[in-house]
């Protein structure tokens, strides 16, 4: 595919259907972009109104032209666009950029439209970028077909572009360029994806991943279309660390909803966006100036860094703030050694703090060579994986020899914030040191920069579990679409799943026979693949604790199922012991319309819902994201033995959820979603047992 991308994001020539004199109109912007930037190659404007168009000779139509261009950009309407193209594709042209609207974002007829372009690039395998699409530019290549007024509000770039812009929004493309070129970042390319009837964003992201003029992407993404082929991609640009940063709109159902409309893609759930952006190691941004100060930041990725971070400050205030601002993030400020503490105490005055954040105070200024003893000392400790130096204006200045000195000696990832308007800025910048001039515009890009450092190997870890996961042999029976609960939790445990030994029951007798042999107390359920939520229709009696309580309670499950499911087929009951235990998971597939399967941990029975306590992760997952997984939940106290409560079996659950999403991996490849509801977990070193399990179609309720 990269290949094929070539005549549309490296062209040599281009034509201009619809070609205009006039550079303030659609069709004549790009060309008065590649005369100012004097693209190198050769330019065919076609429109047979005009002889000439900004020096270039005009041809009548694109028959006229002299041999096959390698990119035609349409600025032609919507109804005249697929004609164009077959004419275009007779002519040996491979590549094109759409730029009307028109389409599938416009209703029944636009739809048609778009079918019928689509149909076009099938028969055809023309590479058509769009529709409703402003166009690229190759900045590096001087080859313009954006019409975009942004590019000539900055100076030509004196140095090759290195960070490459992909956006599913024209004017978001313009306004992220404008971001990351006022911080002096060169740019590479400059893409924006349209409607996407040809081409969607990953395909663009394949490019770039193999692209050597691309050492970084910023991505503003609406929907996708093709969530494993994102994956694919952005683990592409992972193993060659060009860090993605990505921007994802639609938070909010409003948000979703103005999404929708815009680009007339289906809605994948925002959690599980955030859970493969995760685990595919991408930066995620939700402003603009963030976007473009992370792209910024890429440029010190070679240094050391991670998320345990030193403060150097020459205000306690100011440590503080920043202190509290990255342990909210998920950073930590840990107090220094005691040898680091004294050796920091013989030029840091009593009033002073030394363990971390490092208050030197003003009084700095009179020790400039105990500043190059502070970097140094934190340069080279295993204590800390970055260092935030804060400081003033002139105080800045003074500090910066040390800083700049220290960065060019070592790899640590120094940082500096000064909100005085120090001079200094540039020449620390050149030496290693990013320096921000706002706290908390500092703390924004930092803090996702720093824990994309810190996961580098966890995107690893996931990549090579991928690679080596295949498809599960352990259990090949053909599964029904409609399960029992008995039936359900056979064929997990075939998996491993801990299941607590039930026996079906059709009558009372029954029943009885296999709670004495059990051993009371017993639950007894209803058992139907019909049902899915049994507590719902009365189908659940707990503690009982003799025959007479099994008896009463058969016939009081049957009765309450058959008026609160009067279409199920009832199957009898099941008999399992009761368990005990300290805490209740739950474990879910589902399959995204976006990425596909995705695994669900969260607090069992309804408390997951009510407070949206949940992780999410792409399959497959093994026991050390299990465990990461939990440890992510706000309740993960509840299950680590809080206020004295008894520690539950983390190992266990754990065991439990990798076990699962092996099981999970099968069934999501016969279209079938799964639920663990609850999975006990007993105390520590005791285990864990599925209490509920059901097994059913994609989709159903």
């Amino acid at each position: 595919m990269a290949a094929r991308l070539e005549p549309l994001l490296r062209p040599r020539s281009i034509a201009f259907i619809g070609a205009s004199p006039e550079a303030g109109r659609i069709g004549g912007m790009p060309l008065e972009l590649l005369q100012h930037f004097q693209f190198p190659g050769e330019v065919f404007p076609v429109n047979p109104k005009y002889q000439e168009i900004f020096g270039r000779r005009c041809y009548p139509d694109i028959e006229s032209i002299p041999g096959p261009a390698d990119l035609v950009v349409l600025a032609i309407a919507a109804p005249e666009v697929t004609p164009m193209l077959r004419r275009c594709h007779a002519k040996g042209i491979p590549a094109a950029i759409v730029y009307a609207s028109g389409f599938a974002e416009a209703g029944e007829r636009g739809t048609a439209l778009q079918a019928q372009l689509e149909a076009f690039v099938r028969e055809s395998a023309m590479v058509v970028a769009g529709p409703n699409c402003m166009g690229f530019a190759n900045l590096n290549g001087k080859a313009y077909t954006a019409f975009a007024s942004i590019f000539k509000k900055f100076p030509v770039q004196t140095e090759p572009g290195r960070v490459s812009l992909i956006t599913q929004s024209g004017n978001v493309c313009s306004a992220v360029f404008g971001e990351i070129r006022q911080r002096g970042v060169a740019v590479s390319h400059f893409i924006n994806t349209g409607n996407e009837a040809s081409l969607e964003f990953s395909q663009y992201l394949e490019f770039l991943a193999d692209d050597h003029e691309t050492d970084t992407v910023v991505g503003y993404i609406e929907q996708l279309r093709d969530g494993p082929r994102f994956v694919r991609a952005a683990m592409a640009l992972a193993r060659r660390d060009k860090p993605l940063i990505v921007f994802k709109a639609g938070q909010s159902d409003k948000g979703s909803e103005a999404v929708r409309s815009h680009t007339s893609a289906l809605a994948g759930k925002q959690a599980v966006y955030r859970a493969a952006f995760r685990q595919v190691n991408a930066i995620e941004a939700d402003d603009f100036a963030q976007m473009g100060d992370l792209a910024w930041l890429t440029g010190f990725r070679g240094r050391k860094a991670g998320r345990r971070v030193a403060i150097l400050s020459i205000s306690g205030a100011l440590g503080a703030i920043i202190s509290d601002k990255l342990i909210a993030a998920g950073h930590e400020v840990p107090t220094l050694s005691p040898a680091i503490q004294q050796a920091l105490r013989e030029g840091v005055p009593d009033y002073g703090m030394v363990s971390n954040p490092i208050d030197v105070t003003g009084n700095i200024i009179n020790k400039p060579e105990f500043v190059r003893s502070i970097c140094e000392m934190l340069a080279t400790t295993d204590e800390v994986d970055t260092v935030i130096v804060y400081a003033l204006g002139y105080l800045m200045d003074r500090m910066a020899d040390a800083l700049a000195e220290t960065a060019q000696k070592h790899k640590r990832l120094f940082v500096g914030i000064d909100t005085g308007g120090g001079s200094c800025h540039a020449r620390l910048a050149a030496a290693g040191v990013p320096v921000f001039s706002d706290v908390g515009r500092a703390m924004r890009a930092l803090s996702p920069f720093l824990h994309w450092m810190d996961r580098r190997n966890e995107r690893s870890h996931w990549a090579t579990l991928r690679d080596n996961t295949r498809p599960p042999q352990a259990d090949t029976r053909a599964l029904t679409h409609g399960m029992t609960e008995l039936q359900a939790k056979d064929y997990l445990a075939g998996f491993g799943l801990p299941a607590p030994g039930g026996i079906a029951a059709g009558d009372e007798a029954q029943a009885v026979a296999a709670a004495l042999r059990l051993g009371f107390p017993v639950a007894l359920k209803i058992l139907s693949s019909d049902i899915a939520h049994k507590t719902e229709v009365g189908g659940v009696r707990l503690n009982l604790g003799d025959a007479q309580a099994v008896r009463a309670a058969y016939r009081a499950v049957l009765e309450s199922a058959q008026r609160g499911a009067p279409q199920a087929q009832l199957q009898g009951v099941l008999i399992e012991p009761m368990s005990a235990g300290v805490a209740e998971l739950l474990l879910g597939l589902s399959i995204d319309p976006v990425f596909g399967a995705v695994l669900t941990v969260g607090l069992g029975g309804v408390l997951a819902e009510v407070y949206g306590d949940v992780s999410h992760r792409l399959l497959p997952v093994d026991e050390g994201m299990a465990t990461q997984m939990l440890r992510e939940l706000k309740a993960f106290v509840l299950l680590d033995g809080f206020r004295g409560r008894p520690k539950a079996d983390i190992a266990a659950a754990s065991r439990a959820i990798a076990a699962f999403s092996i099981a999970a991996q099968e069934l999501a490849a016969q279209g079938l979603e799964a639920e663990i509801n609850p999975l006990l977990l007993k105390a520590e070193g005791e285990g864990a047992v599925m209490l509920d399990a059901l097994i059913m179609p994609t989709g159903r309720p």
